[in-house]
């Protein structure tokens, strides 16, 4: 990454939530059989695939008593101080008539990626965004039904949400103050309306801004690394929270949850990998979770998992 984005080289890049496994290719070096993008517009697809008959959408979620003991897990850790915030995370074995990449054309999403026999992914959500010297971040928490009456006032009232917003955007604030100048909120708690197959969701963001060094090119992949993994699904403070994540979850969570997008030559873009599902021995898995505080309920939080188990833009 260093030396692409310092020679102004068009890239890709893949890289997994424990910062273990980076894939970074040349635009020229992404063999479309194997591997198929499309981030804001930037894509290498010539091709649709995936019509024919409607998606069958048959989620197999864990039991209620089993997330419960994740859960609780979670909230030990949270009552011993040793986490403000907890994202946790869990698999759901899903039956479909789609392939994945199948699901990956006929998925509407920001950023989507197709690898083959691996994974795709469908995010909404922007981790960073770097042009010229100015760098952004768009933290995301905050689900809501849409068709709830009076939703985006439910969810800007609700208290926990409230407090679980607020802990991700002062830690994203922080770790863009790393390597960053000039770091601040330019805006707070805005709502994008999301389509899914279960119904529409408000999804609440906000917008943390910064400016880069000058050079910043010269030394992009060491400064990008120290802002892994993302904020918004791991929790705060970052280091213990990580453990807590550990003991809790009772699936790896690989490339679920890491970051990818590009780097054009000019404009660096990336994107969280969530609303993502994988090629398991058994089958397909889809992985969602959501952030746990102090005021989450088990019950809710359970919901909200299976809310989040969708292709996005897809119809079943």
């Amino acid at each position: 990454m260093n030396a692409y984005t310092s020679a102004r080289t068009p890239y890709i890049f893949i890289i997994d939530y424990k910062m273990q496994q980076c894939c970074v290719l040349r635009y020229d070096e992404v063999d479309a059989s194997e591997c198929l993008y499309h981030f804001e517009g930037v894509t290498n697809c010539t091709e649709e695939v995936g019509g024919g008959a409607a998606c069958q959408w048959l989620p197999q979620f864990m039991s209620f008593v089993d997330y419960a003991a994740c859960f609780d897990v979670v909230m030990r850790g949270l009552r011993r101080g040793d986490s403000f915030l907890t994202n946790l995370t869990v698999a759901t074995p899903v039956q479909t008539n789609k392939d994945l990449k199948s699901l990956f054309s006929l998925a509407k999403a920001r950023y989507k990626m197709w690898v083959k026999d691996c994974f795709a992914f469908f995010s909404p959500e922007i981790f960073v965004k770097v042009e010229g010297d100015s760098i952004a971040s768009y933290p995301m928490k905050g689900t809501i039904d849409a068709s709830i009456p009076n939703a985006y006032n439910v969810i800007l009232n609700d208290e926990k949400e409230k407090a679980e917003h607020a802990t991700i955007v002062d830690l994203i604030r922080n770790d863009l103050s790393i390597i960053a100048s000039d770091v601040h909120v330019a805006r707070y708690r805005y709502a994008d309306l999301i389509h899914t197959n279960r119904g529409d969701l408000l999804q609440i963001s906000s917008e943390v801004t910064g400016k880069l060094p000058h050079d910043w090119q010269q030394q992009w992949g060491d400064l990008f690394f120290k802002l892994l993994p993302a904020g918004s699904i791991c929790g705060a403070p970052k280091p213990r929270t990580l453990e807590i994540i550990d003991e809790a979850e009772t699936s790896p969570r690989g490339f679920y949850t890491g970051v990818a997008g590009y780097y054009d030559g000019s404009v660096f873009n990336s994107a969280v990998m969530i609303r993502f599902i994988e090629q398991a021995a058994a089958g397909l898995v889809f992985k969602s979770g959501g952030g746990i505080t102090f005021q989450s309920d088990a019950r809710s939080e359970y919901e909200e998992i299976k809310q989040k188990t969708y292709i996005p833009g897809v119809k079943q």
